[in-house]
């Protein structure tokens, strides 16, 4: 098993976020992410929320040897040939070390204040699986045609390509009749947070049985999960504030051996990456902790 870091953008700024990208780096973790919001993710109205490929362009030059993800940018308000261009040039700027996630979107209030459309979940469950193969095409072919009922592309062109040669492209979200089917056809990997080891078993077999659907080999697609880390209740509220008893579940807690035991739960549940989920105000002395008392343990 692999281990990251996902580092949420609000109450933060850019410098707080380079100080702690680079304590992680040090810390041995191999991923960095960073979400795509407008607003603060807690349900508050918060509007305190740094962009995103702004940001993960930040993580991309601040950081040299962890793989820089996104989890996930919304299909709903970047085109994927807005998507395509960026992760391209991104991919120049880390030396190839870029993933880019890609999901449906869920926080209505960004989208309702600055006038975006916010259409019912299956149809932008469907704008996400016409997404991934435009943002696919550009980034692999020198010219991609698309015609689909939410994206058009025509002679299109995406250039220069990015350094990988198969930049992982990755589906966020843990809906197993289309989401999971998506990831299934087209993606190089799945992400899916807060959720319980046994749902996770449940929904790595529902991905099994659709890549069995897609004829395609369930090990070409990466597992991952995103859980909180908290060795206290008053360090889960202090990041996770009106939200806490929502995420608990996919949320490491306890005694240095619980969570080494809980990691272990993942672990078997199909979890090739465990990446902790972590938000301002960033506990770092948890995160040293884990990396220290730990990391060790699970080697």
């Amino acid at each position: 098993m692999k281990f990251g870091v996902h580092t949420g953008l609000q109450n933060t700024s850019i410098s707080e976020l380079q100080s702690l990208w680079l304590h992680i780096e040090d810390l041995g973790f191999e991923w960095i992410s960073i979400w795509d919001h407008f607003y603060a993710a807690d349900g508050t109205g918060n509007p305190h929320c740094l962009e995103a490929v702004a940001s993960h362009a930040a993580l991309a030059a601040t950081t040299s040897r962890v793989r820089c993800g996104s989890l996930v940018y919304s299909v709903g308000y970047r085109h994927p040939a807005v998507l395509a261009n960026a992760a391209a040039t991104l991919d120049q700027l880390s030396d190839g070390r870029i993933t880019l996630g890609l999901g449906g979107g869920w926080l209505a209030d960004e989208y309702r204040v600055y006038g975006i459309e916010f259409p019912p979940v299956p149809v932008r469950l469907r704008q996400v699986e016409e997404a991934i193969q435009c943002v696919r095409g550009l980034l692999t072919q020198d010219v991609t045609n698309f015609q689909g009922e939410h994206f058009t592309l025509t002679d299109a062109r995406c250039e220069p390509k990015p350094v990988q040669a198969r930049l992982p492209l990755w589906i966020g979200g843990g809906g197993e009749k289309v989401t999971l089917r998506t990831a299934a056809r087209y993606a190089d990997g799945w992400n899916v947070p807060f959720i319980s080891p046994e749902d996770y078993a449940r929904k790595v077999g529902v991905l099994d049985h659709h890549c069995e659907g897609a004829s395609r080999d369930p090990a070409e697609i990466t597992r991952s999960v995103n859980v909180g880390l908290a060795f206290s209740d008053q360090a889960l509220h202090a990041q996770f504030g009106n939200i806490a008893e929502f995420v608990r579940p996919g949320v490491l807690t306890g005694s240095v051996n619980e969570m080494v035991d809980r990691v272990g739960q993942y672990r078997d549940a199909g979890a090739e990456w465990l990446i902790l989920a972590m938000r301002a105000p960033f506990d770092t002395e948890g995160l040293d902790r884990f990396a220290a008392e730990v990391l060790p343990q699970l080697a």
